[in-house]
C-alpha cells in the first residue's frame, strides 16, 4: 500500500539533490545572486509541482529520471513567482514558510534579480538538449512551450494581473475562477501531464492527466483560500487573514466557506475520475489529489 508521505520524502530528496547540483553554479557569477536564488529554492516546501511531474511520468510507465530537468525547472519557476509575489509592490509579505522573505534578507533589487534569474535559468535547463535523447528533445520543445504559456501572460502572469486589478472590488465567479486557474492552477496543470508527455505517446493518458491537473490546480487554490481563513498560522508558516485584509478576490469571499469546501471536494472527485483509465501506477496521483483536499499547510 502506498504511503504518500514516504513517496513525497523519497521523491523530494531526489529533486532536492538535483536542484542542488543545478544551483551549484560555476563560472564568474556574482555570489550574492546565487545565494539569493538558493535561499528561496531551499526555503522548504513540498515540491508538489516537481513530484507531480515525476508521478505523471510513472503513471504511464515511464522512467521519471528522464523528467527531472522538467521537474526542477518548474520548482525554479515556482520559487521565482513566490519571490516576486512577496515583494512590497505585490503582497508585501514578511514571512514565507516560516522564514523571512527574500527581499527582507537580500533587499528588493536583489530579490527581483533572483526571481528573474530563476525564471530564465529554468528555461536554460529545459532547453539543454545534451540532457535528452533526440526524440525526447522534440517532445521537450512542446513541454517548454506549454510551460512558457503556463508561466506567462496566458497563465500565471495573466492571473496575477487580474488578481491585482480585482483587489477591493466586487467581482463575479468567472473572474475568481480565472484568477485561480491562471495564477496557481496553470503550473500545477502542466506539472500533472508534462512527465507523461515526455515519457509516452499515449494521447488518451496525457489528455486525462491534463484534465486531472486542471481540477487539482483549481482545488489547490480554493483550499489555499480556505486555509487563509481557518488555517494554523504555525503550520502554514505565514500570516493568515491576509486575503481579507488585502480585499482579495477569493472563493470564500464570494460564495462562502462551506460552499468553497464543497467546490474543492467536487473538483477532487472529478480529478480522480479522470484517472480511471490508468492502473495502479497512477496511485501516487490519486493520493496527491486526496492530500490536496485534506492539507493543513
Amino acid at each position: 500500500m502506498l504511503v504518500l508521505e514516504d513517496y513525497f520524502q523519497e521523491k523530494r530528496g531526489i529533486v532536492d539533490r538535483e536542484l542542488d547540483i543545478f544551483l551549484t553554479l560555476q563560472g564568474n557569477i556574482p555570489p550574492q545572486i546565487t545565494e539569493a536564488m538558493r535561499y528561496s529554492v531551499f526555503a522548504g516546501g513540498k515540491r508538489l509541482r516537481a513530484i507531480l511531474v515525476i508521478a505523471s511520468a510513472e503513471a504511464v510507465g515511464g522512467d521519471f529520471r528522464k523528467a527531472l530537468s522538467v521537474a526542477c525547472a518548474l520548482e525554479l519557476i515556482h520559487a521565482y513567482s513566490l519571490i516576486h509575489d512577496d515583494l512590497p509592490a505585490m503582497d508585501d509579505d514578511t514571512y514565507r514558510r516560516g522564514k523571512l522573505t527574500n527581499h527582507k534578507v537580500f533587499g528588493e533589487a536583489m530579490a527581483i534579480l533572483a526571481g528573474d534569474a530563476l525564471l530564465t535559468y529554468a528555461f536554460q535547463l529545459l532547453t539543454d538538449a545534451s540532457r535528452f535523447q533526440p526524440l525526447e528533445s522534440m517532445k521537450l520543445l512542446s513541454i517548454a512551450h506549454e510551460i512558457a504559456k503556463a508561466a506567462g501572460i496566458m497563465g500565471m502572469i495573466g492571473g496575477q494581473v487580474v488578481d491585482i486589478q480585482s483587489e477591493g472590488k466586487i467581482v463575479d465567479l468567472p473572474t475568481v475562477q480565472y484568477i485561480h486557474t491562471h495564477k496557481t492552477g496553470a503550473l500545477i496543470r502542466i506539472a500533472a501531464f508534462s512527465g507523461a508527455l515526455l515519457c509516452s505517446d499515449n494521447q488518451e493518458a496525457i489528455h486525462a492527466l491534463r484534465n486531472y491537473g486542471e481540477d487539482i490546480g483549481l482545488a489547490f487554490q480554493i483550499v489555499d483560500d480556505i486555509l487563509d481563513i481557518e488555517g494554523d498560522q504555525t503550520l502554514l508558516g505565514k500570516d493568515i487573514g491576509s486575503d481579507q485584509e488585502n480585499q482579495k478576490a477569493t472563493y470564500p469571499a464570494l460564495v462562502g466557506l462551506e460552499a468553497s469546501k464543497e467546490m474543492a471536494r467536487k473538483l477532487i472527485d472529478s480529478a480522480l475520475s479522470h484517472l480511471a483509465i490508468l492502473d495502479e501506477k497512477a496511485d501516487p496521483l490519486r493520493e496527491i489529489a486526496q492530500f490536496i483536499i485534506s492539507r493543513r499547510s
